[in-house]
């Protein structure tokens, strides 16, 4: 290690993976909550794909843009967790420059790809309560699957600078990245570079299109709750806010660790490292456990196909 810190990368063929700095010697222990995780992740998901393809009745554009969610985030644990028990359980730390720019490509492109579909959902949601008699013919078949193309398009495009930005950089302090996985700001801090265009480019991408997908989320169930709020009936008001817990919470769940993690890396340099690192997991590997599982429990007809 102290030889790869000396050493000159102007383009280094590998990294090294530090995995948790300061746990090293709990890595066994640490893989089995994150093994947990991926398993959980993977059967819930495939589950919600399967019942809504084998239930006709869910054939609707709710539950397209949840099978869109699981397939995001079925790649997006899939990119990252292996890396990580790879670590973990065969101290299999090293991981090449071109795998590692492409693990971020997918970690960036993939967590855009996911807030867009939150945003595709919100708009769901608000056709189906604000002009319910107009949803089957404004949501069609065709329009969801344009929003669905826009969606992975947009995300594709947004993370495309991140691997070119870490590319260019002359790389001459370490090889040595101390978290689970490549992340964007992770590499080119490792860069003998000025990288203020990276950091800016990432930072723009959190606060401006992520920002901008929040205030859209946040306009459309504005409208959704004056709608709410007319209703005639308590009953009514509560039976129509419940079609939109599930999304809410699935919506919290994504953005508050996703926010927290990133301004951290950027701004709270007196935090621990290791909780840096663990923070960054938690935004990539819960959220995906979590979302088929909260749509399975609050959502009555996925509830009852699996059962």
């Amino acid at each position: 290690m102290s030889s790869s810190n000396r050493t000159i990368f102007t383009n280094p063929s590998t990294f090294i993976l530090q995995g948790i700095p300061g746990l090293e010697a709990a890595h066994i222990w640490v893989s089995i909550p994150f093994c947990a995780i991926y398993v959980i992740t993977i059967l819930a998901n495939f589950t919600i794909l399967y019942i809504v393809k084998t239930e006709p009745s869910l054939h609707e554009p709710m539950y397209y843009f949840l099978c869109m969610l699981a397939i995001t985030d079925l790649v997006l644990s899939t990119s990252t967790l292996p890396t990580m028990l790879s670590n973990f359980w065969f101290n299999d730390r090293e991981i090449g420059f071109s795998a590692c720019l492409t693990q971020l490509y997918f970690v960036h492109c993939f967590s855009a790809i996911e807030s867009g579909i939150f945003v595709a959902m919100a708009l769901d949601r608000y056709v189906a309560i604000c002009n319910p008699l107009r949803h089957s013919t404004i949501l069609t078949n065709p329009v969801v699957a344009k929003i669905g193309l826009a969606v992975l398009l947009s995300g594709g495009v947004l993370a495309l600078p991140y691997p070119f930005l870490a590319r260019q950089w002359p790389y001459c302090r370490t090889n040595i990245i101390p978290y689970t996985h490549c992340e964007h700001i992770d590499v080119v801090k490792l860069a003998c570079a000025d990288i203020r265009i990276s950091s800016y480019y990432g930072l723009s991408v959190l606060l401006c299109i992520n920002g901008l997908y929040v205030i859209l989320i946040a306009v459309s169930y504005t409208q959704i709750l004056r709608a709410i709020f007319r209703l005639p009936t308590k009953d009514a008001r509560l039976k129509t806010f419940g079609t939109c817990v599930s999304h809410l919470c699935a919506i919290l769940a994504f953005y508050i660790p996703t926010y927290f993690s990133s301004l951290s890396q950027r701004f709270g340099h007196n935090l621990p490292l290791s909780f840096h690192v663990l923070l960054a997991n938690v935004y990539l590997l819960v959220p995906p456990m979590l979302n088929p599982i909260i749509y399975g429990v609050r959502t009555k007809q996925i509830r009852d196909r699996l059962f």
